[in-house]
This record gives structure tokens, sequence and C-alpha cells, in this order.
């Protein structure tokens, strides 16, 4: 890379990789190897950028990131964070459509080990995945680079129907309502015939006192 792209690019990894540094938790070896990792990488951002050897430290951090526990909704900010960027350079751009990359692959690894609870949830992150990577696929088309294009068509592809495949068996969720404030320990009988799932009426619905809980709200169909 020429210096005046490195220039450019080596910010860029910079605040990159200071949002990704958020998403690691301060405890634990898995955090700690991933924020060695991390600073690393960032203390010697430009002589990556100048020796076109950014690539696999930059794989490394967001992959450590990602053992250490780093969640899928904050990459989300971390990859919103680089697309905010502007670089004129193509070294600059470069930095930062490997990021949104890097950031798209570590989601769809986080997302497919995640449990999830009801078909809304499973929707609400496929179509929050759907603009980012019809933009990434676009940039790629646009530079001709076919391996990465099809690439990123694949791992679409498998996170799609992986999220297909989730939510079939899941339950819906539906509105509900009573003609007065119940406790959540009666609602939950009601709706469930199970008293115990009291807890989750609560969190689903944001009750303040389980003891006069709103009439109407909403629940898992099953």
């Amino acid at each position: 890379m020429k210096r005046l792209d490195a220039n450019e690019a080596a910010p860029i990894v910079d605040r990159m990789l200071n949002n990704l540094l958020g998403t690691v938790p301060s405890q634990g070896r898995a955090g700690s190897e991933a924020r060695t990792a991390i600073s690393d990488t960032r203390a010697n951002a430009y002589k990556l950028c100048i020796d076109d050897a950014l690539g696999p430290p930059l794989d490394e951090c967001f992959e450590l990131a990602r053992q250490a526990g780093a969640q899928a909704q904050q990459l989300e900010y971390v990859r919103q964070q680089i697309e905010s960027e502007a670089p004129v350079t193509l070294g600059g751009a470069l930095a930062m459509d490997a990021g949104i990359r890097l950031c798209l692959a570590a989601q769809c690894r986080i997302i497919a080990s995640m449990t999830f609870v009801s078909r809304q949830d499973v929707t609400a992150i496929k179509q929050q995945l759907q603009q980012p990577f019809q933009d990434a696929e676009e940039i790629a088309a646009d530079d001709m680079d076919q391996m990465t294009f099809q690439m990123l068509v694949a791992l679409h592809g498998a996170v799609t129907q992986h999220l297909a495949a989730t939510a079939r068996p899941l339950p819906r969720v539906v509105n509900f309502r009573f003609y007065e404030p119940l406790p959540s320990l009666v609602m939950a009988y009601r709706l469930y015939a199970d008293a115990s799932r009291c807890d989750e009426l609560r969190a689903e619905n944001k009750v303040v006192h389980p003891a006069f809980c709103q009439p109407t709200g909403q629940a898992l169909s099953a």
C-alpha cells in the first residue's frame, strides 16, 4: 500500500478496532487475548498497511473478539461506525470494506450459535442483515472482485437458510387482552395453563409490578 493510502487506512483501522475493543469483556483469558491482539494491531496499523499485511491480524482480532463473547448487536454497531467512514483513497476504501465484511462474517458465526424463543426475533435479525449484505455484495460486484462477491452471496444464503430453518418450529408472538389488570401468575396460568411462566410474561411486557400487569400485552402462541 502506498504511503498516501496508508495515511488514511491506518486511522480507519484504529477507529474500527477501538470500537471492536468495546465489545470485548473486561474479564477472562479470552478477553485478555482479544484485547492484546487488538492493541497490537492498532499499534502497528500503519506498518501493516504499508507492508500489505493487514488482513490476517485484522481477521484474528474479529475472531478473538467473537470467541471472547462479543454479541451480534455489538458488532452491528461496529459495522455501522465503519460504514460512516468516507475514504477517498483506494487503501482507505479497502480497509473500510474489509472491516465491514469481517463484521458480517463474525455476526453470522454468532447467530449460528444463538438460541431463539420466537419467530419475531429470527425475522428481526434476518431483516437487519438484509441491507448490509446487499450493500457489501454490490461493492464487491462494482470492484469486479468475483471471489469476494461469491463468498458474500454464499454466506448470506447460508445464514438466511439457517434462520428460516430455525424459525419454522418456533411459536409466534400474539397479542392478548384481559378485562382488567391481573397478577402475572394468573395471566400465565390462563394463557399457558402454567403459572411458572409468569417471569416470561413480565420480561416480554416490561411489567413494573407483577401483581398489577396491564390487561393488554404480548405472549408466545405456545
